[in-house]
């Protein structure tokens, strides 16, 4: 009886880790939104590089941990804390006070927003033929995840959900080559 009840306090035990650690993330939402949503931006940028890198290795069939272009890493965490999470928080903050959810099809008028702004931006900056598979694929995956997000995420939590999707969406670019 009292292994049983030793390994039940075990299972409660790990439980307890994720609820302190969410706990602890809101806490750190309330107090500090922007730099929480940049450092949790930068350090899934940098998972998200480092999945891609290792994915790329493993097709390469190289050692999957030698070799890592750190330099690319660190841009990848950079970029996501100095420019994805802040950016995306303001963005995320002027959507709900543009399209308010009381606003008939409050939903769709977000998603065409955030699909429409993102993708004119993307094509300003020049999209070359060999990137139509990723853009195409990039409406399929991102379009569904934002309606998602902008419509059932809270607010506080959709530059952390972004970019946890974003953790797949690397890996899914590097797996086309760079």
């Amino acid at each position: 009886m009292a292994p049983a009840a030793s390994k039940l306090r075990a299972e409660v035990g790990l439980g307890a880790l994720p609820r302190r650690a969410l706990a602890q993330y809101l806490r750190l939402l309330r107090f500090y939104p922007v730099l929480t949503k940049a450092a949790s931006s930068g350090i899934l940028s940098a998972l998200g590089n480092l999945l891609a890198q290792m994915i790329e290795k493993k097709q390469k069939k190289e050692n999957c941990f030698q070799k890592l272009d750190v330099s690319e890493l660190l841009r990848y965490a950079i970029y996501g804390f100095f420019f994805t999470g802040p950016l995306s928080h303001f963005f995320y903050l002027f959507m709900e006070h543009c399209i308010p959810s009381e606003v008939p099809w409050a939903g769709v008028k977000r998603l065409l927003l955030d699909r429409l702004g993102r993708d004119a931006a993307a094509f300003a900056a020049g999209v070359r033929r060999r990137f139509w598979p990723a853009l195409r694929t990039n409406w399929q995956v991102w379009t569904p995840v934002q309606f998602v997000n902008v419509n059932y995420v809270p607010l506080q939590f959709r530059v952390l959900f972004a970019n946890v999707v974003a953790l797949f969406w690397y890996a899914y670019l590097a797996s086309l080559g760079k």
